[in-house]
């Protein structure tokens, strides 16, 4: 059995797996492999994907000759069920899924199955996959993503009645595997994604065995699965192999060479022209991020944007300005959202934001494609600061929409999905009656800011006035 997870498009390790895989299939009996992915195959941060609509992945699944895939949430998430649709249909290997499946009963959905079996080497194996419950987002998409737990604890239920093993195909994380293997009777082995854990050997949860192989294609998991019939025990050996100087497979090569320039041909469409350079700084207030930040207050309809300087990997010279030059510079598949935070919690994340332990924070994971955090920038408020001050006493003033801020009063924010999760700032985090914005991403909405030449203009007056030096 071979599986993988969390490539997020690293194409080239892709290709690397693809030849792995040719080359075992070549030395095995043949119907006695197995190849399943566990999620985030893709990743539209990754240009050829973009520039595709994920086409370069579907050939690359098609190559790579997968008998299983389980939807991590970097499918379901940032595809329309349109998109997927386009990706999955006609696929000889189906999509299995227990807890996903469409809000609307009545639509057909041909390519996903809550569980199947498959007969290798003789042998009944029955598999059911799971991914991360973020109903509030699959809701706005036309799915529902149910309770892993509850799914699963069905699923293996009935293959247990018909397979001499059960599978499961986890994008739920480490923590949530262990919880599964220890909760839900029946199950012989989980494979799992999400949390990027490698587990180079398999981990032991009572008798279930528990696997996974990183991140990024760097590696590929590889098992050996022995069935005793009059016992009914597995014996589950192996674990990863790592793939670093392993040639690239040439068809796979050639089909990442073709959606490079199928990806650049599409990208190359003029989206704005700008008649001066628009700057992008990590550190400090800048030209850019603010523009992103009155895009994200305008397609909200909020009081405030608040973003961060690190969704921006550059800023943007005079001239043309490309769909691929947009994407480049903001390549996170972030989602806008709204919350309502009251007045206080909003000063202290705009203190936090001062201080370099959050402005140089290094984020990994939620969708950021970034390498920091960098500074929060506003739309809607104007605020003065004296960095003589002590760290979070530099705010001196903060008026929105022209009145004080009012500590008590909630304020409708726009800003990121991932700071609800938790990351950087917890003052938004905490922020309450979140609604988020599916399926434009925030570098939609700047897109269409650079063809607004009043919201431009504004960038040049700054949000926060600054005086005095850090003592």
């Amino acid at each position: 059995m071979l599986h993988t997870n969390d490539l997020h498009s690293h194409l080239e390790p892709a290709a690397q797996i693809a030849g792995y895989v040719k080359e075992v299939r070549r030395n095995v009996p043949a119907g006695s492999l197995l190849v399943v992915d566990c999620g985030d195959f893709l990743d539209r941060a990754r240009p050829e994907t973009e520039g595709t609509d994920g086409g370069v992945n579907r050939n690359l699944l098609l190559s790579i000759g997968y008998d299983v895939l389980v939807p991590g949430n970097n499918e379901g998430l940032t595809y329309t069920a349109e998109q997927l649709d386009e990706l999955y249909a006609g696929l000889p290997s189906p999509v299995v899924c227990a807890n996903f499946r469409p809000l609307n009963p009545e639509r057909a959905v041909p390519w996903l199955v809550p569980s199947l079996t498959v007969r290798k080497a003789g042998v009944t194996i029955g598999v059911t996959g799971l991914t991360a419950a973020f109903n509030d987002y699959y809701k706005l998409l036309g799915w529902n993503a149910s309770d892993p737990f509850e799914a699963a604890a069905e699923q293996v239920a009935k293959l247990r009645r018909t397979s001499d093993v059960v599978i499961v195909l986890s994008h739920l994380g480490i923590r949530s595997d262990e919880r599964l293997a220890s909760s839900v009777d029946g199950i012989d082995l989980i494979l799992g994604a999400h949390t990027h854990h490698l587990l180079e050997k398999p981990l032991y949860v009572g008798r279930t065995a528990i696997c996974a192989a990183g991140k990024f294609g760097r590696h590929i998991g590889h098992l050996e699965i022995t069935y005793h019939p009059v016992s009914g025990q597995i014996e589950v050996d192996g674990g990863c192999v790592l793939l670093e100087d392993r040639s690239e497979d040439a068809e796979a090569a050639r089909i990442i060479a073709a959606g490079r320039e199928a990806a650049e041909r599409r990208m190359s469409r003029v989206v704005a022209v700008l008649d001066a350079p628009l700057a992008c700084e990590l550190e400090r207030e800048s030209p850019l991020a603010v523009l992103l930040a009155a895009a994200v207050r305008k397609h909200t309809g909020a009081e405030i944007g608040v973003v961060n300087a690190g969704q921006l990997l550059s800023g943007l010279p005079a001239g043309e300005v490309t769909e691929q030059t947009v994407h480049a510079l903001c390549p996170s598949p972030i989602n806008p959202c709204t919350m309502r935070v009251t007045g206080r919690e909003l000063l202290r994340t705009m203190e936090e934001s001062l201080q370099p332990e959050y402005y140089r924070l290094e984020i990994r994971g939620f969708g950021f494609r970034g390498h920091t955090l960098g500074v929060l920038c506003y739309d809607g408020l104007q605020a003065e600061a004296d960095l003589s001050q002590p760290a979070g006493r530099r705010i001196t003033s903060v008026r929105i929409n022209g009145e004080p801020l009012d500590p008590d009063r909630e304020y409708r924010v726009g800003t990121l999905d991932m700071f609800t999760f938790g990351v950087g700032h917890v003052g938004l985090k905490e922020g309450r009656n979140v609604r988020y914005y599916l399926p434009e991403f925030i570098r939609d909405l700047l897109a269409e800011a650079l063809n607004d030449p009043a919201m431009i203009e504004q960038t040049a007056y700054p949000r926060i006035l600054f005086k005095g030096q850090p003592s």
